[in-house]
């Protein structure tokens, strides 16, 4: 149990955490991406607007320094070009004194690069461009923002292998803490079960004697009546106390050591051949489609103990001379086990509480049928200790209880493959 919560809680906190850290680095992301932006937009505004040269550091707002902030050093480590096309976008002149990299005919070649992106701003390589509109034709300013590019692109590096670290140092912790953290949980878990077990075992003998003490009266001469009310009560309740100690049993974590493969098919046949009778008794029938060769590792008993509550169920609750279907079949890695009966008149709006301890839906049929709202609950916790799923819906009249429980990954040599 201890082991199942702690893997549930790792996994849920490194999850929230990861999520976190994934938001915060696509954020650094971005920002960092539109301040290189607005800082490359900004420099190619100031020099579009002073001529081609940037102005001298007093005559810019301070400011701005967020944006741009021209220094004395600025003209010499700023590397970019100024290339002015006529009104027929025909090159007039090219102006590459402030970059080294380029020579006019590269400078040229990208103008067509630029024009061909159909955008007044964009990137060509590691380029940020700017065209610019006027009387006399267009210019078009590019800047090298290689560094910058790669400043930024080494941040989010930094960021992500920052993120990963403090995950990976999360994660340590949560394993050597996690056990403590949900131990209180367990222990109170394991008192609610002990509980359970405790108060059947106290029942158990005074309603053994009141049975033996009713038995005797029953046999000496007078009135029975209240006697028959009262042995059925205690038979009542006995069974009621043994269903709660097989819940809380079937909802404790299964040990490896304890589970064994066996064939699901032939539980499954076993028990609708035992239920065959019962179904016809009530004027029902009870028809089966059992795949052959299914086997699945677990307590072959619950497995035993789930087809009996669903057929019970079905049984009980079926319309009269009604028919029960009852149907495993494989779906891959899995088998997918179908139990439906017709049965008017339910509120399909109450369905997903079928499963919860001690609910039941008609508590008139309830008392003519002997339930007590715990099957079912014990049906899931079978299911779920098995690692399947269990669900229930009502159309047209039928409810149907479908459940997936995981096959047995077995070997070649071992069984019959399923054909």
């Amino acid at each position: 149990m201890i082991r199942s919560l702690r893997r549930k809680f790792l996994f849920i906190a490194m999850l929230s955490l990861l999520g976190t850290l994934a938001i915060l680095c696509t954020a650094v992301g971005f920002g960092i991406r539109h301040i290189v932006i607005q800082r490359a937009d900004r420099a190619i505004s100031l020099l579009y607007e002073n001529g081609g040269e940037f102005p001298s550091p007093e005559a810019t707002d301070p400011s701005m320094g967020l944006d741009f902030q021209v220094t004395m050093e600025t003209p010499f480590e700023t590397r970019y070009f100024v290339v002015t096309l006529t009104s027929q976008r025909e090159v007039s002149s090219v102006d590459i004194e402030h970059i080294a990299a380029l020579d006019r005919q590269t400078v040229v070649e990208s103008v067509s690069e630029i024009l061909a992106t159909g955008a007044d701003q964009g990137y060509v390589e590691h380029y940020r461009f700017g065209i610019f509109h006027h009387e006399e034709g267009t210019t078009i300013i590019g800047l090298d923002c290689f560094l910058q590019v790669q400043s930024a692109y080494n941040m989010l590096r930094m960021t992500i292998l920052a993120s990963a670290a403090c995950a990976l140092i999360v994660f340590i912790l949560l394993l050597i803490f996690s056990e403590k953290a949900i131990r209180p949980f367990v222990e109170n878990l394991e008192r609610q079960r002990q509980f359970v077990t405790d108060a059947s075992h106290e029942l158990k003998t005074p309603l053994a004697i009141l049975s033996a003490d009713i038995g005797l009266l029953e046999s000496s001469p007078g009135e029975r009546k209240w006697l028959s009310s009262a042995q059925a009560q205690i038979s009542r309740l006995d069974n009621l106390i043994k269903n709660l100690v097989e819940l809380a049993r079937t909802e404790e974590t299964v040990q490896d050591a304890s589970r064994t493969v066996f064939s699901l098919s032939d539980i499954a046949l076993a028990c609708g051949d035992s239920f065959q009778p019962l179904a016809e008794a009530a004027g029902k029938s009870l028809r089966t489609a059992i795949a052959p060769n299914l086997h699945m590792r677990g307590i072959q008993d619950n497995l035993f103990r789930l087809f009996s509550i669903l057929l019970d169920n079905a049984v009980k609750y079926c319309d009269p001379g009604g028919e029960i279907d009852f149907t495993i079949t494989r779906r891959g890695r899995l088998a997918s086990i179908i139990v439906s009966n017709p049965c008017a008149g339910l509120d399909p709006s109450q369905l997903p509480r079928y499963f919860d301890r001690f609910y039941r839906a008609d508590s008139s049929r309830t008392r003519a049928t002997g339930g007590y709202g715990i099957g079912l609950s014990t049906a899931r916790a079978i299911v779920t200790r098995h690692h399947g799923h269990i669900a229930n819906r009502y159309a047209g009249g039928i409810i149907t209880f479908s459940v997936t429980l995981p096959l047995y990954a077995r070997k070649k040599e071992e069984f019959v493959p399923n054909t």
